[in-house]
């Protein structure tokens, strides 16, 4: 069977300018092949009507019903990319972006992405791309909890409207406190290179050398959480292997008892008995079974590195229960 397609999960609030940057990115020939899926919120969907690219030319696009893909409108995305599956047999689609209304909570829908097991097989979350607005993002993300989540579980942030904005460096500020590691792009009128924001995000299990810094930067959290309005993130590393009856039984723990607080977890692990890195990921209640790698990257000191992004749930309570569950595997 074909390696599943990639499927690029675009957010950002209200205004961001996600439509804008979607245009100028159809455009590109680097993007044929591509479908794309709208998403906006209220009783007639207009979104789909402002995809120049989609409306004249293709008919790739799917406008999803009325609703958030957060809540009544996950099993619409779903039933969407089954009916693509067809076209992706026959290699017709080659990539598949989803935009989403700008009130969407990111995390229910990669778990969709993630845990129906009738579109795992023929498509893999790439990465999510957060759009934020340079000028109206830094009172955005003071007042709305949806546009933090979206900051913060990015793999790549894209700021939109610099030419419009006095100066940006407090808002790249207030951003790294909720997301230290994703690269900051800027656009102007939508025009970015597609590669920048392609192939970013995850692991990609098809067998190929995934380029674990690409997808994990642990450097960028200097060993420290980072705060925002409850939102926190961190990264935990361990110099030595561990042992994945520890780990996994402290995840499945977590997931069983404060999975509404795990916004988004990551990892690359050194177990002990594998010479090959593992990577985890997770959603809330929804984790990928670990994926093998096949090979540590050349010149990594083969450190486990797992990233946290929680609401309400402090570092200290997952180092002190990873320590616990991985001391008790120990001595079995």
């Amino acid at each position: 069977m074909a390696d599943p397609v990639a499927v690029t999960l675009l957010t950002g609030f209200l205004g961001a300018g996600k439509t804008t940057l979607l245009n100028a990115l159809l455009k590109r020939t680097e993007m044929a092949g591509t479908a794309v899926l709208v998403n906006e919120f209220g009783e007639i969907g207009l979104d789909h009507l402002l995809v120049d690219a989609i409306r004249d030319e293709s008919p790739d696009t799917v406008l999803l019903p009325s609703g958030c893909l957060c809540c009544a409108v996950r099993g619409d995305l779903v039933r969407a990319l089954r009916d693509l599956v067809p076209r992706v047999l026959a290699g017709e689609v080659r990539r598949v972006v989803v935009e989403t209304t700008g009130l969407a909570d990111p995390a229910p829908v990669i778990q969709s992405l993630m845990g129906d097991l009738s579109i795992v097989r023929h498509f893999r979350l790439d990465g999510l791309v957060t759009v934020v607005d340079a000028v109206h993002a830094a009172a955005t993300l003071d007042a709305h909890e949806a546009a933090r989540r979206q900051v913060a579980m990015a793999d790549r942030i894209v700021m939109t409207k610099t030419d419009l904005a006095p100066g940006t460096l407090p808002l790249i500020a207030k951003i790294r406190l909720l997301n230290p590691a994703a690269p900051i792009l800027e656009a102007v009128r939508g025009a970015l290179d597609p590669e920048k924001i392609l192939d970013c995000g995850l692991f990609d299990p098809s067998g190929k050398l995934s380029d674990v810094q690409n997808w994990l930067d642990s450097a960028a959290f200097g060993g420290d959480s980072t705060r925002h309005q409850g939102i926190e993130s961190f990264c935990l590393t361990y110099d030595q292997p561990l042992h994945w009856q520890g780990v996994g039984t402290c995840l499945e723990m977590l997931i069983g008892t404060r999975g509404e607080s795990l916004l988004r977890v990551k990892g690359i692990l050194n177990l002990v008995g594998q010479d090959r890195p593992v990577a985890i990921h997770g959603v809330q209640h929804m984790f990928h079974e670990p994926v093998l790698l096949p090979a540590w990257p050349a010149g990594d000191p083969r450190t486990s590195r797992i990233v946290f992004i929680t609401i309400g749930l402090d570092r200290a309570t997952i180092e002190q229960g990873l320590a616990a569950f991985e001391a008790a595997a120990a001595n079995i």
